[in-house]
């Protein structure tokens, strides 16, 4: 349940948090009685009618919005599925700078992913495949990252922390690892 408080029609934008995306709720007075919820891109667009209010209105949206988290099967599941994101993400973050490869790796325990700059490729941890879309983003501008600068050092997070949950990501990712009982800690092992 969330602490959020809107009144009246209109459009507003719950910010991301750890465990959903972005919300973007739009109050409608044409809307009287029911509500409707769909993915956009990495953001869910919530309709509701205009004269809900204060706690009625939150379970309202928080309903809608859990049902759909719910719903929506596994991304990114294949390789090219993965490479197709990675594309996208080194277009938004990382100067257009891409990978040769990219692939989902059952090899990996100790780490999430790991990048070769000499090849260029990216190796991402089979353990994430089931992880919400943006903690996986954030793996893979980290190591997108990697493709300019090869130690963790300023001018590599320069450029991972142009990913706005990175810091989430991390604290995520801690949480997930000490979940699974897994030996993977901290941002050097991503």
């Amino acid at each position: 349940m969330s602490s959020r408080r809107h009144s009246g029609a209109g459009t507003f934008i719950q910010p991301a948090e750890l465990d959903r995306p972005e919300v973007e709720v739009r109050a409608s007075t044409r809307r009287t009685k029911t509500g409707s919820a769909h993915w956009s891109g990495s953001r869910i667009i919530v309709q509701i009618p205009a004269r809900l209010r204060g706690s009625e209105r939150v379970r309202f949206v928080d309903d809608l919005v859990e049902q759909l988290v719910r719903q929506r099967p596994a991304v990114m599941t294949s390789d090219a599925a993965l490479e197709a994101r990675a594309q996208v993400l080194a277009d938004l973050y990382n100067d257009g700078v891409a990978p040769s490869g990219i692939r989902w790796s059952r090899n990996m325990s100790a780490r999430w992913a790991s990048c070769s700059p000499a090849t260029r490729e990216i190796r991402v941890s089979d353990t994430l495949r089931n992880c919400p879309e943006w903690v996986i983003d954030a793996v893979l501008v980290h190591e997108l990252a990697h493709l300019h600068e090869a130690d963790h050092n300023k001018a590599f997070y320069a450029i991972a922390n142009r990913h706005p949950r990175q810091r989430e990501c991390e604290i995520f990712l801690d949480g997930y690892a000490l979940g699974l009982g897994l030996a993977i800690d901290g941002a050097d092992v991503l």
